[in-house]
């Protein structure tokens, strides 16, 4: 079966990965060997054949010792043009049984999950063959229980550290014995966002982490070909604009509430964003606030503006 040519976008990423992957300097085997992926499936983010994950992306930028946002602003660009051409992603490859390294043998690595328990691969000892089950009637057990002693010893001993402590924390002082009974619980977060609500206002999406995991409201291809979307993170209580496709000197406006005190705008201004895409900063909004992203053209030409209520994820219509 004759595989189809990569869309625009899904060719501009396989270019710059082909690119990060001249800059390692390692062979094909010897990527796969360095990463999680095997050898076949790079061979299909290389050439176009399949969408790669973004974490397959980021383990190329991390061996060419380049930073990831370029690549993976390219991947998200090249995923949207396969959803809205209505083009499905191929089929992914059955996963590596623990112990065959990466690159080995015919299979590949699953990319997004892991298998099923019903159609995992059973356990086989280093020889390559399944492990030999033990012999019912076998008397004597791989791994024999304790003595039933030694078992009511350690639940004596147990027992009596918990009523010692007990009567420790009994006779403490007053504010000695607060101390010991609020112990300090952390709550605050190291992977999520680093802004919430009022402290996103104004705020970069990525820089702090808004722009992870967002959901898309709304989104309008413009006449000229580009792209707009409304994004929205319920998390950081904030949302923003982004553009893609767009030519240089094009400029994308976003309004949050109809406050003009709250309306961000950002700018084509070189060949990489160009590649690539802008976005508006952040404005915080609460549930049911509208919202407004308007394309200038720079060539000239109408003003097209769509519109989205935060919380809700409808189809943008330009107006």
């Amino acid at each position: 079966m004759t595989r189809s040519a990569p869309s625009p976008p899904g060719a501009r990423l396989a270019a710059v990965l082909r690119e990060m992957k001249t800059r390692t300097g390692l062979s094909l085997a010897q990527l796969a060997d360095a990463t999680t992926f095997s050898k076949s499936s790079w061979q299909r983010y290389l050439n176009g054949g399949s969408l790669p994950p973004r974490s397959a992306v980021v383990e190329l930028c991390r061996l060419a010792g380049e930073p990831a946002d370029h690549p993976l602003a390219l991947l998200d660009i090249a995923r949207t043009d396969r959803t809205s051409h209505g083009t499905e992603p191929p089929a992914a490859e059955p996963p590596v049984p623990p112990g065959v390294p990466a690159g080995r043998g015919t299979g590949g690595r699953a990319e997004t999950s892991a298998p099923s328990p019903a159609t995992a691969p059973a356990d086989t000892t280093a020889s390559g063959t399944a492990p030999t089950a033990p012999d019912p009637a076998d008397p004597t057990p791989d791994h024999p229980a304790p003595p039933r002693r030694t078992t009511l010893l350690t639940a004596l001993a147990a027992l009596l550290a918990l009523v010692l402590g007990g009567l420790v924390l009994l006779h403490l002082p007053a504010h000695h014995r607060e101390q010991a009974q609020a112990a300090p619980t952390p709550t605050a977060s190291t992977t999520g966002p680093l802004c919430r609500h009022r402290s996103c206002q104004g705020e970069d999406p990525l820089t702090t982490r808004c722009g992870a995991d967002p959901l898309t409201l709304a989104e309008h291809e413009t006449a000229t070909g580009a792209w707009i979307q409304i994004r929205y993170n319920p998390v950081c209580g904030a949302s923003w604009a982004r553009m893609w496709g767009a030519a240089m000197g094009d400029r994308v406006e976003f309004r949050a509430g109809g406050t003009p005190g709250q309306v961000h705008g950002a700018r084509v201004t070189n060949r990489a964003e160009a590649d690539t895409y802008v976005h508006t900063l952040m404005s915080v909004v609460d549930l049911r606030t509208s919202l407004q992203a308007c394309f200038i053209p720079a060539a000239g030409g109408p003003k097209e503006c769509f519109g989205a209520v935060a919380g809700v994820a409808t189809a943008g219509t330009a107006r």
